[in-house]
């Protein structure tokens, strides 16, 4: 093979492995939704930033939101090429708008179900009660389906993105086939936070972390699958 060949099958290759970002940054990809799994080990401090990110998230409200910001904060690191976990704390400015987004979400999907479940219990009606778990569950499963877009809108606009339902919706049904993946690894992801239990609740430090570190790098590789990555979104004060 000439020379000149190689070097042209050289920078093909290297355009497969990178892609550029809007920024100006080449940014290695997250190649695939089962690089989530693995990548959170690939950070030699893991445990320790792992642990002590549970053991804040079991502080009542403040734990949740400082979680969120934790995985915001990864998507940033994996975003940017760095396999590594941000150090744990209270990142109280950057989980609050997804704290907020999700828990508003949750409650509105919950509300149609739990109202028939409600009259249905009170009047011993088991039709009632069979339509209200139905449309919980169907609810309940729209809920997962939009995550991924609901997560990666709030990271890119904060409130206004994430409360954007129409935008949400768009994104979501932009490829519905990513998203099914990205919604059902991040299911999975769920399932995963919550095998701690069997370690008497002491595991729950350790996989709640993992799990939300495997959302993170779900949302990069789905954002990727979209879009291709937009600017990084601006840190707070």
């Amino acid at each position: 093979m000439q020379p000149g060949a190689q070097a042209s099958r050289a920078k093909v290759n290297q355009n497969l492995c990178f892609q550029p970002d809007p920024t100006g940054v080449t940014l290695p990809p997250v190649n695939s939704p089962g690089d989530s799994f693995a990548w959170p080990f690939q950070d030699p401090g893991w445990f320790g930033k792992m642990v002590v990110q549970g053991l804040i998230y079991i502080i009542p409200i403040v734990g949740p939101i400082a979680m969120y910001g934790w995985l915001l904060m990864t998507i940033d690191n994996y975003r940017a090429g760095r396999r590594e976990l941000p150090p744990a704390g209270f990142h109280l400015s950057r989980g609050i708008a997804l704290f907020v987004v999700y828990l508003v979400y949750a409650i509105v999907i919950q509300i149609p179900g739990g109202v028939l479940i409600g009259i249905g219990g009170g009047n011993h009606s088991s039709g009632l009660l069979a339509l209200g778990y139905l449309i919980d569950t169907v609810l309940g499963l729209l809920l997962a389906f939009l995550l991924p877009a609901i997560i990666l809108s709030t990271y890119r606009a904060g409130f206004g993105g994430g409360f954007d339902v129409g935008g949400v919706w768009a994104m979501a049904t932009r490829n519905p086939g990513t998203t099914v993946v990205a919604a059902l690894l991040s299911i999975v992801a769920g399932l995963i936070s919550g095998l701690g239990i069997i370690l008497c609740l002491v595991g729950l430090l350790f996989t709640i972390p993992y799990g939300q570190a495997i959302i993170a790098g779900i949302v990069t590789w789905y954002e990727r699958q979209l879009t291709g990555p937009a600017p990084m979104p601006a840190q707070p004060a």
